[in-house]
């Protein structure tokens, strides 16, 4: 048997090193008061002070190189790896596991407005973050990771993470409440209708919203509480509890004006219907003695009055006429008609 050639060799052994290498994304790794981003390649090891890791949970190396390579008690590690997507969260061994919602994105898209999950898992010493699907918070994560200082721990890269799902939430808040105020603009300066469809996806995405980030608020509120929690831990939660509290508000404010807008909308259609209904229905009473004098004269019968002569249409069309501007005076009189 003829033995390999050595490119062939090291041609499998990369191979080899490949498959057992995770389903990196992006890490960061921290040794002294500098923060190394790590754009996929090999994943950095345990012998910085601090290192972060944001995989593709979809990858199958991921899962293995995380059973083969990282220390995590088995329930943080099996609610890290679930395809499930309710928000969650678990403390145990010093380590805490979240599950938080965060807006999908595709390569072409940014904004799909589909929900996806956000795996978090903190520790001593190491983060780890995951996705089954392309996230738009995860690459906020990354350009601050660029731009900012150094991350020490596990704490500091928390309390960047809730930030970041938090400016999302917010600037979808600012949207939403940007739109109303054009909407608000154009319903008061009398031009045309706002359309309603654009009403309806605003309140889809204030229930989403409200959804998202009060279910959020009430798991971080729950992980405050929990003796098991670590110190270090505790003020990027509590700080993300608070700003989520104060961006539900402003989701509720805008809920309220949008049900402000949404009746105003139908008061106006409804103000429309009724101008339209008085005005047919006067048009329907000045008519009908009309429609009946030309009905009486219109009898096929004998001995019609103003039959003979020539002035019998022209009589018959002024006592129509007459008839009607009676009618006119009668409900006018009566309160029926308008100044």
């Amino acid at each position: 048997m003829n033995s390999l050639a050595r490119p062939e060799i090291e041609s499998l052994s990369g191979l080899g090193k490949t498959v057992l290498q995770p389903g990196l994304i992006w890490a960061c790794r921290t040794s002294g008061a500098q923060t190394e981003l790590i754009d996929g390649g090999e994943p950095p090891t345990d012998d910085c002070a601090f290192r972060w890791l944001h995989l593709n949970l979809a990858d199958q190396r991921s899962l293995s190189w995380l059973e083969r390579s990282v220390s995590l008690p088995p329930a943080i590690l099996r609610m890290f790896i679930s395809p499930e997507a309710e928000q969650r969260g678990r403390i145990e061994g010093g380590y805490v596991a979240l599950i938080l919602h965060d807006f999908e994105r595709d390569f072409d898209w940014l904004d799909t407005g589909r929900i996806g999950a956000l795996h978090i898992v903190a520790g001593p010493g190491i983060m780890l973050t995951g996705r089954f699907h392309p996230l738009h918070t995860a690459d906020v994560i990354r350009e601050r990771i660029v731009t900012g200082g150094a991350i020490a721990d596990s704490g500091a890269a928390l309390l960047l993470v809730l930030d970041a799902l938090s400016d999302t939430f917010q600037g979808r808040t600012l949207r939403i409440t940007q739109g109303l105020i054009a909407v608000e603009d154009e319903l008061l300066s009398d031009r045309a209708s706002p359309d309603s469809r654009e009403l309806i996806t605003m309140r889809r995405l204030c229930t989403q919203l409200h959804r998202t980030m009060a279910a959020m608020r009430t798991l971080l509120l729950r992980l405050e509480s929990e003796q098991a929690l670590p110190p270090s831990l505790l003020p990027s939660i509590a700080h993300a509890s608070q700003r989520l509290h104060m961006l539900d508000q402003d989701i509720g404010a805008a809920q309220t004006q949008l049900r402000l807008l949404r009746d105003e909308l139908d008061l106006q259609a409804a103000q429309r219907t009724n101008r339209n209904i008085y005005f047919l229905s006067v048009m329907t009473a000045l008519l009908m003695p009309a429609t009946l004098v030309t009905g009486f004269f219109g009898m096929n019968t004998g001995g019609m009055p103003l039959a003979q002569g020539v002035n019998g249409t022209s009589f018959a069309a002024l006592i129509a006429l007459l008839s009607s501007v009676a009618t006119y005076f009668a409900l006018r009189q009566m309160g029926f008609v308008r100044e």
